[in-house]
């Protein structure tokens, strides 16, 4: 999908009030926010393709939509040698992520998942947990909630490698630059198991995305961004050949002062770098 480049700031002066002129005011329009003119463009083309959410039916600012061809999108991903190599996945909590976690359970891999918005930190699905039958079931949150069991970042530390990746997104480029909601949750949660020693940096992140959420566009780095390996959509498996990507790092600076401060695996590596209990 491309799309007209985004403004990188508006700095003339914002419309007037009176009479619908159009005269200039004297108040300075706020800078517009290039990722967020990306993501609404996004949106609107995805809302053809999208399937609404029970709780936040079409506000996509509030979640990850799944879509048409999601399935198909699930077995591209099995079809990658890293599915076939990991045997503990991590698979984000989306509503477009749910194909592949039902894949997952299928076929008796350890899964790893957030719950919504890290509120509760980490929940961790062995094989032997989900009984024939129920493996749907075990795939959406209700079931994850029911019958995977929650783990702190100690626990994670020692249940191995992590070799693959799995998130949803609101748009990526063909660098393998994401833009999500806006939250951050996925770049933190790279930082948080790196932190914990989950992942190496051959680890895999895979994004499973519609066609329309690609974009042929230049995104702005920030110094949390997460680049993945491979962009998947339902035609498409694209490899991202961007120099991979280093390990996270927790950036406190940016924690601070904000919602991510209270979410429970934060509060416990903030503990560890300061010496106490977790």
């Amino acid at each position: 999908m491309t799309l007209p480049p985004p403004p990188a700031s508006q700095d003339g002066l914002a419309p007037g009030r009176g009479g619908g002129t159009g005269e200039p005011s004297s108040a300075l329009a706020p800078p517009l926010d290039p990722q967020r003119v990306v993501r609404e463009q996004v949106w609107a083309a995805l809302r053809a393709v999208a399937r609404p959410d029970s709780r936040f039916h079409w506000d996509f600012s509030s979640f990850i939509a799944d879509f048409e061809g999601s399935e198909a999108c699930a077995e591209r991903v099995r079809a990658l040698a890293s599915w076939d190599r990991a045997d503990l996945v991590f698979i984000t909590p989306d509503n477009s992520t749910e194909a592949v976690r039902h894949r997952a359970i299928e076929e008796g891999r350890r899964l790893l998942m957030t719950t919504y918005g890290i509120r509760r930190g980490f929940l961790y699905l062995e094989p032997g947990r989900v009984r024939p039958g129920e493996e749907r079931y075990a795939a959406t949150l209700d079931g994850m909630d029911a019958l995977a069991r929650p783990v702190t970042l100690a626990e994670i530390s020692r249940l191995g490698t992590i070799g693959l990746l799995v998130t949803g997104g609101s748009a990526v480029n063909l660098e393998g630059l994401r833009i999500g909601k806006g939250h951050g949750y996925f770049d933190l949660e790279w930082a948080l198991l790196s932190e914990a020693g989950a992942v190496e940096a051959t680890s895999e992140i895979v994004d499973v995305v519609h066609d329309c959420q690609v974009v042929d566009l230049p995104i702005d780095r920030a110094a949390h961004d997460v680049r993945v390996d491979w962009i998947v959509t339902p035609t498409q498996t694209i490899r991202v050949d961007a120099g991979g990507h280093p390990l996270g790092k927790v950036l406190w600076e940016l924690v601070a002062g904000t919602e991510f401060e209270q979410l429970p695996p934060v509060v416990e590596l903030a503990r560890q770098r300061e010496g106490g209990a977790p």
